[in-house]
């Protein structure tokens, strides 16, 4: 149930940096534009934000690269819930070994 929940997030993330990134370039007449630009800056510095928690919590747990920290950026609270999954699948291995 979560991995699709994770799956279905991500998509919608992606569809919104699509509409917000569409508006920068053809932006919408009226209110919208203004507040899809916005929305833009919050999701900009909310996912900045969720990068930093990402390094701290993870960079000791699982091995990183570029490409974790841009989907990371990319999609939020979701991939963190995806790393947070794959960190708890490790430790439980671990523990079954040692």
């Amino acid at each position: 149930m979560m991995k699709w929940l994770i799956v279905f997030g991500k998509i919608a993330t992606l569809g919104a940096w699509a509409m917000m990134g569409y508006n920068l370039m053809a932006p919408f007449d009226g209110n919208i534009g203004t507040l899809l630009k916005l929305l833009l800056g919050v999701t900009l510095v909310m996912h900045s934000f969720q990068l930093g928690v990402f390094h701290l919590l993870f960079r000791k747990l699982l091995p990183l690269k570029g490409s974790d920290y841009l989907q990371m950026f990319a999609f939020g609270v979701f991939a963190l819930l995806e790393y947070r999954a794959r960190a708890l699948a490790k430790f439980e291995a671990d523990a079954r070994q040692g």
